[in-house]
């Protein structure tokens, strides 16, 4: 109840011009058509697109390959395994003031300073609309990484060990045996891990909210912290109401097409 009513309003208010103690608007469809006309949400759309597939495979390369880092069964790797945890259970207004600190623009900055041993030159990162948008995705990875590696190895410890035993005295080197056997069994984590990375994806505002607001001049921005702003700091709710709507549409059909695609390939 408490959750579908509120859904329930946000329709009805999608369809309204919002006016405080004047009485609402029935306005049809036009916050839909201002919102999608207007070059503000296409960005963020834009946006979110490349922020979810770069957070999603980057999270998902680097979680399988601390997975296979990781697999065992020896007790002393489960202090690892949690130290590897923590950016999930940190709370995101911490892990943005470290990255803050890590995206220092200056020369001595540390991400800076990394870039300095391979020989590239100083970033602005999260302060410059041309690296805004990578620097908040690397904060995504670095964060999703160890929520998928965590999943993929209780996928790893239900894999078939003959099947590798098999493999290598078939003479499967290890990329073969990852390809052939490791992959093939790890595909219903791999689908499970993808929406939950798409829903993820489209829904993402904290790390933006807190590392750059969504700027500098909009490279940075999604449709959740557009939806914000609009609601918010422009008090334009019908369209603010509209964009969640059209948000949690996509969300939907997303997931569906993913579980539709995941049982077709079953």
């Amino acid at each position: 109840m408490f959750k579908f009513i509120p859904m329930g309003e946000a329709v009805m208010t999608s369809f309204q011009n919002v006016r405080p103690f004047l009485g609402n608007q029935w306005v049809g469809l036009d916050n839909y058509n201002a919102l999608v006309s207007s070059d503000d949400f296409q960005g963020a759309v834009w946006h979110t697109l490349l922020l979810g597939v770069g957070q999603t495979a980057g999270s998902l390369l680097l979680g399988f390959v601390l997975a296979l880092l990781l697999e065992g069964q020896a007790k002393r790797l489960w202090f690892v395994r949690s130290a590897a945890f923590l950016p999930v259970v940190a709370p995101m207004a911490v892990i943005a003031e470290v990255w803050r600190i890590i995206y220092h623009p200056t020369g001595d900055g540390i991400a800076n300073q990394v870039l300095s041993w391979i020989a590239l030159e100083p970033s602005q990162w999260i302060n410059s609309p041309d690296s805004s948008l990578i620097s908040v995705m690397l904060v995504g990875i670095w964060r999703g990484a160890p929520y998928d590696m965590i999943i993929i190895v209780a996928g790893l410890v239900s894999v078939d060990k003959s099947l590798y035993e098999a493999s290598a005295l078939d003479g499967a080197g290890p990329l073969r045996r990852i390809l052939y056997v490791t992959l093939p069994a790890l595909r219903p984590v791999i689908a499970i891990l993808l929406t939950l990375a798409a829903i993820r994806g489209m829904r993402v505002f904290t790390e933006v909210f807190l590392l750059t607001n969504g700027g500098p001049n909009g490279s940075s921005e999604v449709v959740m912290t557009l939806i914000y702003k609009l609601g918010f700091e422009r008090n334009q709710l019908g369209i603010a109401a509209a964009g969640s709507v059209l948000l949690f549409a996509a969300t939907v059909a997303l997931t569906l097409l993913i579980q539709l695609s995941r049982r077709r390939k079953a």
